[in-house]
């Protein structure tokens, strides 16, 4: 069984940049592997390391000042084609949350698949946490799946968040589709047996 989601509080890494897609998320050449381990190290590949290897001062996820288990991005992430590799790479680098005003679908059901909650929030929102973060890269977000909320702590500020009930229960239970089959396998005999 999957690990369950329910309260995640955390610093955040902030990747203020809008219409981040799959290729930019996982680079093609990285999809060979069939298994999910080890795509946490080419996560955003191209734009943290150099053509030889060497990290690149500028970007975000080489700077030791950020870090958390919540990405937050501006809009539209995850675009692109629909590689659930993407997903893959986010949730093996240790992030469990993403955090944006906008998400491609193939993106946010690949993410709901792979454990890795996507929060929808409005742009004003999701200004103000960036707003904070640059502020104070020790802010902290608190994420709560049960009551789908995200609240930037340091302004005591909050928003309501979307999810589909069926992801919900199995991120809060830590199911995949097979454990949620299982677990209510009892009503299905019972059905089976009225017909």
């Amino acid at each position: 069984m999957s690990k369950s989601i329910n309260i995640i509080t955390s610093t955040a890494v902030p990747v203020n940049i809008e219409n981040i897609d799959t290729d930019q998320i996982i680079p093609a050449r990285f999809l060979k592997a069939t298994s999910r381990e080890g795509f946490g190290e080419n996560l955003f590949r191209d734009w943290r390391y150099n053509s030889d290897g060497q990290p690149k001062k500028d970007f975000i996820l080489n700077n030791p000042t950020y870090h958390g288990k919540i990405l937050v991005a501006a809009k539209n992430f995850g675009c692109g084609s629909s590689r659930e590799h993407a997903a893959w790479a986010i949730k093996d680098y240790g992030f469990d949350v993403v955090v944006s005003s906008f998400f491609a679908d193939i993106f946010k059901n690949n993410a709901l698949n792979n454990f890795l909650l996507p929060v929808t929030v409005s742009e004003d929102f999701l200004q103000k946490i960036f707003t904070a973060i640059e502020k104070d890269p020790e802010t902290t977000i608190d994420v709560n799946l049960e009551k789908q909320t995200i609240t930037l702590t340091s302004a005591g500020e909050q928003e309501k968040f979307d999810i589909n009930n069926y992801k919900k229960t199995c991120l809060l239970n830590g199911y995949d589709d097979i454990d949620y089959l299982l677990s209510i396998r009892g009503e299905i005999e019972n059905f089976e047996t009225t017909i």
